[in-house]
């Protein structure tokens, strides 16, 4: 057993992914912990959402769990997960339920994701749940197909660096029928699932993101560079994905960044094609003066808005300076060897009196030896 001083090495993470509430994440996670507990894995509840269903309540029977702290906040007591407390009974492993899960105001970090990414770095390893509708990149494509903004999200990078994930499914019928007998909510919460989430077209749709994803998975594994297997806590070996790819990338994409809100669907689009691609990705604001200080306030809020967005997906932003934002934006693309241009619908604002071509159409013409995909949103702004 490993002792309860901090470790050097960093913890494994293994991801259950699903597609809606009620598939068997969280019922999964527990049989895996309950098999580590009676294989001798110093194992513990970290943090578990019971949602009243009583199969998966009776999993935790025997095994430890963390108390969760409770903070104050506008005259009421909320309960999170007890980072601390867990980094001092510094286990082997711990199970985490709602990986995607936004903390309370008042907590040490504003995401689990991020009290988890602690937990790793103590040398604790830990398994977790979350819905594919959380991934960042997809916002978009789940608002689009269910009619609902996700708000909880966490960034890609935090699940390309999971040791594994796995996709628990179960058919969008069997799911609906397991709601409707009660098992997945309450009656009044199920009636108004069914009216949202749970219609059965959107089900269908985001299994098949989560199918996807999880191919996607395997495929960056595929291509990775082999490494030696890394150990759990006494019995597991488990393989990991490598950090240095064979070849480097051959693809680059440039993300045109404004102040517009459409730039937050160009950044997700651009993102997860960069993830597909294995490439390299820049998001790149063009402006006359560098200096974003004389900007206006509200478009210069929006546009740092966006490039702390794009930041916090890991891509690398730069901000230009040039009188012709679609000359400067192609010199640039062409200096750092960019394959990809993404820009959203030239709108009117976007035109360029001193030539009468709008933006676009003056980097379609000047980039002829780039792609240049052009993004047009399906419906309302989206918001991030």
């Amino acid at each position: 057993m490993p002792d309860a001083s901090p470790s050097s090495h960093r913890g494994l993470l293994k991801i259950y992914l699903g597609y809606a509430a009620g598939v068997g994440k969280t019922y999964s996670m527990l049989q895996e912990a309950r098999t580590l507990a009676r294989q001798g894995v110093d194992m513990v509840i970290g943090y578990f959402e019971p949602h009243n269903r009583k199969d998966t309540i009776a999993l935790i029977e025997g095994l430890e769990i963390i108390p969760r702290k409770r903070i104050q906040y506008r005259g009421a007591t909320f309960e999170e997960m007890d980072t601390e407390a867990i980094l001092r009974r510094h286990p082997a492993m711990c199970a985490v339920d709602e990986f995607a899960h936004t903390n309370v105001p008042g907590s040490e970090r504003c995401k689990r994701w991020e009290d988890v990414q602690v937990i790793l770095d103590a040398g604790i390893s830990v398994l977790t749940t979350m819905n594919v509708q959380h991934l960042e990149s997809l916002n978009d494509q789940v608002w689009q197909v269910s009619d609902v903004r996700v708000r909880e999200t966490l960034p890609d990078w935090v699940v390309k660096q999971a040791d594994e994930v796995v996709m628990v499914d179960l058919p969008p019928t069997a799911l609906l029928n397991r709601l409707r007998r009660g098992q997945v909510y309450g009656p009044e919460k199920a009636q108004q699932a069914l009216q949202n989430f749970f219609k059965e077209s959107t089900l269908v749709l985001l299994r098949e993101l989560a199918l996807r994803q999880t191919a996607h998975q395997v495929d960056v594994r595929y291509v990775e560079q082999e490494e030696p297997a890394a150990t759990y806590p006494d019995h597991e070996v488990r393989a990991l994905p490598a950090t240095n790819h064979i070849v480097q990338p051959s693809d680059r994409i440039l993300i045109y960044v404004t102040a517009d809100p459409s730039s937050a669907m160009l950044i997700r689009r651009g993102r997860r094609v960069a993830d597909y691609l294995r490439a390299d990705c820049f998001a790149v604001s063009v402006h006359p003066d560098a200096d974003l200080r004389r900007m206006p306030a509200a478009p210069r809020e929006r546009l740092e808005k966006h490039l702390n967005f794009a930041r916090n997906l890991h891509i690398e932003t730069r901000l230009l300076q040039g009188e012709n934002p679609a000359e400067t934006l192609v010199d640039f693309a062409r200096l750092h060897q960019v394959t990809q241009i993404y820009l959203a619908r030239a709108r009117q604002a976007l035109r360029m009196p001193v030539v009468g071509h709008s933006l676009v159409q003056q980097v379609v013409r000047l980039a002829r030896d780039m792609q240049v995909t052009i993004v047009a949103e399906r419906r309302r702004q989206p918001e991030h």
